[in-house]
């Protein structure tokens, strides 16, 4: 039979991490593609214990439906979380609980977006977000990051051109995939830019949690007295991905399109995990949790950036980071990036080829992402040790 597939998938292709996985899954190959968190940075015991009590005193509670906007003391925590911690949150705004930060993109999506309708996004930017963007047959609008965030002068400039923009996506803490960081000023400016010409901001914050230096920086949201920024958080980098815990902190009236929506997709967030969530939050220190990751994540991005020092520089770059779980890592012109990336894997060892973040996937590009968080420090050091090699054979031929 011939499928005949909706006009606004046709065009999607798989996620080139997810076809990575594939081969990462073999036990033979060094993954330094996957965005996951560390093994042993999982409160496996904590989260058993919770889950043997829960089913053991309020079953029910775990296994029955419940309401889209999500789990009443979780919102609740991470209302007062959020607004001590990061300063986010107004009279105005509210919180829903999602399946993951990626849902938080999709459900903006499908309130917000028409057909033709334009979203400017980071360039570099997560692919996840990007494909879905596109799966609304949204046109991506890309604007080049700079060491400290995205060029300004060019974000104006294109808001200028696209009059069917209707949200900025930013990343603006250890960018996935480049590492950036988004300065404070420069926060400051993008708030300015989009209350000038009237597009919302979309600002997805996964790793915001893992700054392992430097000062903290307030999020956007933070800025937001005219309720044109809609926040995506999420406890899979800081508790569990499995578990597919996120929420968006928006304003009222978009929040309640997102949930009606959210309620055409699965309902709500599986409660289960809101509630070990929620029973995390309340009864283990959270904060000595997250100053664990922090410390196994500044241990690790050690190992891999004295590593890429050693054996790939100076012939391959990276950006300096102080926080997240990703390096970009920049070849020089003699070198081509996407044949770099299939002789790494049949070398055993995987990275995420650079262009499968722009905008448009034919830009040129000469940057490739390595995660540090999931491979042991073993397997750090083997890996970039092969990309070294590889790097120093094809510059000899």
């Amino acid at each position: 039979m011939e499928y005949k597939f909706s006009d606004r998938v046709q065009k999607l292709k798989p996620s080139a991490i997810r076809e990575i996985f594939k081969y990462a899954a073999d036990p033979s190959v060094v993954s330094l593609s996957a965005g996951n968190p560390a093994p042993e940075a999982f409160p496996v015991e904590e989260i058993t214990e919770i889950s043997g009590k829960v089913f053991k005193e309020r079953p029910i509670d775990a296994l029955q439906y419940s309401v889209t906007e999500g789990y009443s003391p979780l919102r609740e925590q991470v209302k007062t979380y959020m607004k001590k911690n990061h300063n986010v949150g107004r009279d105005f705004d509210n919180i829903l609980i999602t399946s993951g930060a990626q849902q938080v993109m999709d459900l903006a999506s499908k309130s917000l977006l028409n057909e033709g309708d334009v979203v400017i996004c980071e360039t570099p930017s997560f692919i996840g977000s990007l494909n879905t963007f596109r799966s609304y047959n949204a046109r991506l609008r890309g604007v080049p990051m700079e060491s400290d965030g995205m060029n300004m002068e060019e974000l104006e400039v294109a808001l200028k051109e696209e009059p069917r923009a209707k949200f900025i996506y930013t990343i603006p803490n250890f960018q996935n995939p480049s590492g950036i960081t988004m300065s404070w000023e420069k926060r400051k400016r993008l708030y300015a830019l989009a209350k000038k010409y009237g597009v919302l901001i979309l600002e997805d914050n996964p790793y915001g949690d893992l700054r392992f230096y430097g000062e903290h920086i307030e999020a956007v949201k933070s800025l937001d007295e005219d309720g044109i920024v809609i926040y995506a958080g999420t406890f899979s980098k800081v508790i569990s991905p499995g578990m597919r815990v996120g929420y968006a902190i928006a304003p009222q009236a978009l929040l309640q399109k997102m949930i009606v929506c959210k309620q055409g997709e699965d309902v709500h967030t599986n409660i289960w995990s809101q509630i070990i969530c929620s029973e995390f939050l309340k009864n283990y220190d959270f904060s000595s949790h997250l100053q664990k990751l922090k410390e196994i994540y500044l241990k690790k991005s050690a190992i891999a950036t004295g590593a890429l020092d050693k054996y790939l520089a100076p012939e391959i770059t990276y950006n300096p980071i102080k926080g997240g779980l990703f390096l970009w890592c920049t070849l020089p012109d003699n070198i081509d990036m996407t044949d770099f990336c299939k002789q790494a894997v049949l070398r055993k060892v995987c990275v995420v080829p650079g262009n499968a973040f722009l905008t448009d996937e034919n830009d040129p590009c000469q940057s490739f992402r390595i995660n540090f968080s999931t491979p042991t420090d073993q397997q750090l050091l083997k890996g970039i040790q092969i990309l070294g090699s590889l790097a120093d054979d094809i510059i000899r031929k």
